[in-house]
This record gives C-alpha cells, sequence and structure tokens, in this order.
C-alpha cells in the first residue's frame, strides 16, 4: 500500500519541500519546491506556502497524508519539536515548529537533526537497508552522526547522542566542533581545508610552489580544490588525504570497538573520494579495532548521493 508522505528540509541557506510515497521500504519523490531561507517568520510562511502547493497539485490532505517529517540542524529537542538556536538558523530561538505545523495542517509532524535524518534516510531507503545496527557520518562541512541501534534511531537523554565529532583523536591538529585535534578536524571539509593550508605554507615558506594553491595565497585553500588535485595524482594533495583517512580509521576504530555495529555508512567527501581513503582507513581499523568487532562491520560509502536531504526529511516523516 502506497502512503503519502512530506519531507521538509531547513537548512542555513536554503529551505525545501518534498512529496514522496512510500511503499515498503521503498520511496518515490514525485515533486519538490525549493526557496532560500531568510528571517525566521518568512522561512516558515514560506514553508508552509510550498507544503500548501504541493498538496493542492497530489490532492493531498489529512486524512491521506501519513505524517510531515522536518529535517534541520541542531540543537533541538525531538521529543517536543523545538528548534534551539541552531548556529546556521540565526532567530530560530525556541521555535515549536512542529506544533506549528501540526495546528496548521492537521498531519501529524515530526523532527530530528539532519544528522539522525540522513541516518534514517540510509537506513532505510539506502547503503543500510536491512540491518539493525547502523552508524552514518555525515563527513561534510563538519563531522555528524546517526546512529541506529537494535532497529531503530537512538537520540540520547536530549538529542546530543552521536556527536563523534567532539572526539579527541590528537593534542595537537585542525580544529573542529571548537576543539583542536578532534574527530571533526581531521575528518570534514573545514578540517581538509586547514591540513591542506598548513602543509601549503610550509612548503612555501621552504621556497617550493604548489600548483594547485591559487596565486599562492593557502587562504583560498578549499577541499575542493585539495580533492581534486589529489584525483591528479598531487603528491602533496594525496599526503593530506592519507592523513585525513588515517585519522578516520582511528575514529572509527572507538566507534566499532563502543557500539559493535554492523555498517558505517559515509556520506559526503568520503563517498566522493572512496578510492583515496580507503585503503589507509582500513589499515587503521585492522590495527586497532577489536578482531569480532571488526569483522563484523562494513565501512560503505553513502548511497542517496546528493538527494539524501530529501529522503531525510521523508524518513522522518516515514517513521513518524
Amino acid at each position: 500500500m502506497k502512503e503519502n508522505i512530506i519531507g521538509v528540509d531547513i537548512g542555513g541557506t536554503k529551505c525545501a519541500v518534498t512529496y514522496g510515497q512510500q511503499e515498503g521500504n521503498r520511496v518515490t519523490i514525485l515533486d519538490k519546491e525549493c526557496f532560500r531561507t531568510s528571517d525566521v517568520t518568512r522561512t516558515i510562511e514560506q514553508l508552509k506556502t510550498c507544503i500548501r502547493n504541493v498538496m493542492r497539485r497530489h490532492g493531498l490532505d489529512a486524512g491521506n497524508t501519513r505524517a510531515i517529517g522536518i529535517s534541520c540542524g541542531g540543537p533541538l529537542d525531538s521529543r517536543t519539536g523545538v528548534v534551539m538556536s541552531p548556529p546556521n538558523l540565526p532567530g530560530w530561538d525556541n521555535i515549536p515548529i512542529v506544533g506549528i505545523f501540526e495546528k496548521e495542517f492537521g498531519i501529524r509532524t515530526a523532527i530530528h537533526n539532519d544528522a539522525n535524518a540522513c541516518a534514517l534516510a540510509e537506513w532505510q531507503f539506502g547503503a543500510g537497508a536491512g540491518t539493525r545496527n547502523m552508524i552514518f557520518l555525515t563527513f561534510g562541512t563538519g563531522l555528524g552522526a546517526g546512529l541506529i541501534l537494535d532497529g531503530r534511531i537512538y537520540t540520547g537523554t536530549n538529542d546530543n547522542a552521536g556527536e563523534l565529532g567532539h572526539i579527541r583523536l590528537s593534542d595537537f591538529g585542525p580544529v573542529g566542533y571548537g576543539k583542536c585535534g578532534s574527530f571533526e578536524g581531521f575528518c570534514s571539509g573545514g578540517g581538509i581545508r586547514q591540513l591542506a593550508q598548513f602543509a601549503v605554507k610550509e612548503r612555501l615558506q621552504m621556497g617550493e610552489k604548489v600548483a594547485w594553491c591559487p596565486e599562492g595565497d593557502p587562504e583560498r585553500i578549499d577541499a575542493r580544490l585539495v580533492a581534486q588535485a589529489a584525483a591528479e595524482g598531487d603528491v602533496l594533495a594525496l599526503e593530506i588525504y592519507r592523513t585525513s583517512a588515517r585519522y578516520l580509521g582511528r575514529g572509527l576504530s572507538i566507534v566499532i570497538d563502543l557500539i559493535n555495529p554492523e555498517m558505517i555508512v559515509i556520506g559526503s567527501i568520503y563517498a566522493r573520494n572512496e578510492n583515496l581513503m580507503k585503503p589507509y582507513t582500513e589499515e587503521v581499523i585492522a590495527r586497532e579495532a577489536l578482531s569480532h568487532a571488526r569483522r563484523v562491520c562494513r565501512v560503505v560509502p553513502a548511497a542517496l548521493g546528493e538527494a539524501i536531504g530529501d529522503y531525510a526529511a521523508l524518513s522522518v516523516a516515514a517513521n513518524a
């Protein structure tokens, strides 16, 4: 039986409303509207308008729509449905977004932070389908994680479970999550950028040139440039990716020992550059993780690609 679900993805730069139909462990995306995020009041009104538009076009109402799912950056309270001042959403201070939507549309509404929502999506519709214990790592601008434990999302006491990016892996290193040498510091777009800037500055001070450094200015380096140079075989860029990959292995070894998952799914930068990172990550896991736990855990790239934000919001609705 097909069920109608609506997904709402609230981001710092853009928002999207997606309409899908779920049938078992499959979901088909049928419609989508996007707009740029603005102030909180205007954004909420635009979200309402987009939801109304989608519902009108497809004959949806409170009687034939199972749920609305919201994916949003944290912090938030998934139990009360309140968004609590996310750093990328200025003005979203204790906004009861679930209550607002339920009052407006009369449809059950649920919310999860974006990492948890992505974990649900990969578990239900992507690489982790069929698993009971799965960890999802974002590995994008930052490093967030969502935990699927014993066949359900685990959010912790106050939605702070899975903040793996805050784990310190070294006393020194790039800064991520407010802590130098953190998991996020080594394994994120921002962390790779810092690693590259340090390495390039060292080369420049020794009188060497780095072909992929824009106009000799390390401050203009970003993770995309490093990835491109590494894909073209640049020795320095490859070493930067090896460093990130080895620290990824350290972090994953902790996760494997602590949680004993059957699968770890990693998105964004890792998914796009698995061939550059996997051998070094696995080398460290083989050395550091407990053998019994290591043997039953597979580390795989995310399967939903650039559409994961749409699937994430819909998966929150599917699990509401």
